[in-house]
């Protein structure tokens, strides 16, 4: 595992965190050419009403086409691959920059073990936040899904 994670690459714990907001904090460190690991993809927050959260990631399954469904659009179902997916949004990624910049992003559902003793960086931390307004994590919604 620690063949493809490089020394200099920021570690950032992404616990009790807006989706949107860290996806385009991410999505900008990115650009500039920094190599980032998001731990705890898990417990990312999207906030607002659950119940709409839920019924607009469903709508994505349930598309109807003329075409055949077999040719996708294709959406990500596990954590870990919905946060990469709304970085990705962030990003020009048909372009050889964004291309560059998505491959710097690496994205774990836990916290693993070789990260325990490193310096994890936390971004904003809005745990606060969560007791006061609506919010689904991504574990409950991929639960949902």
């Amino acid at each position: 595992m620690d063949d493809f994670i490089s020394e200099n690459a920021t570690i950032i714990n992404a616990e009790y965190s807006i989706l949107g907001r860290l996806a385009s904090n991410v999505a900008k460190r990115l650009l500039k050419g920094e190599e980032i690991i998001i731990i705890n993809a898990n417990k990312v927050m999207i906030s607002g009403n659950p119940d709409n959260i839920g019924l607009k990631y469903f709508q994505r399954y349930k598309i109807k086409t003329k075409s055949n469904p077999l040719r996708g659009p294709f959406y990500p179902r596990e954590t870990d691959q919905i946060f990469k997916r709304t970085v990705r949004g962030m990003l020009p990624y048909k372009k050889g920059q964004g291309k560059e910049a998505y491959k710097r992003l690496i994205v774990f559902k836990n916290s693993p073990e070789i990260f325990k003793e490193k310096k994890v960086e936390v971004l904003q931390n809005t745990k606060e936040l969560s007791k006061k307004s609506a919010y689904i994590t991504l574990e409950e919604l991929n639960a949902k899904i």
